[in-house]
């Protein structure tokens, strides 16, 4: 495992998603690609419920990450895709590791 995504308490990213989100699925699609470990939490389906994600990234949209490793926490799937090829990608300093996923709290879809 590679520091980047290598902690005692878990992975260094934790992944904030709906099940069957096309946005949240291009971002699970290139943390796999990019072999980085992260934890899901899959959240309310209603946005008035998405409290959670409203506490952590101030948006209650979704995909949302946070890099821990990093420091960074960030909304949009086009940005968030982009902020991982850039950081963890070929020919960044952040390498990769096998793609796992452990999944916590409960979801539904949109």
């Amino acid at each position: 495992m590679s520091e980047a995504t290598s902690r005692d308490d878990g992975p260094a990213i934790t992944f904030y998603r709906l099940q069957a989100c096309p946005y949240c699925e291009r971002v699970a699609r290139t943390l796999g690609e990019l072999g980085l470990e992260y934890r899901s939490r899959f959240v309310e389906p209603l946005h008035s419920r998405r409290d959670v994600v409203k506490r952590v990234a101030g948006v209650r949209t979704v995909p949302v990450i946070v890099d821990d490793e990093t420091g960074v926490t960030m909304a949009e799937s086009a940005n968030i895709v982009d902020y991982l090829e850039s950081t963890y990608g070929a020919g960044s300093d952040g390498g990769s590791t096998t793609a796992t996923e452990a999944t916590a709290d409960a979801g539904g879809d949109d």
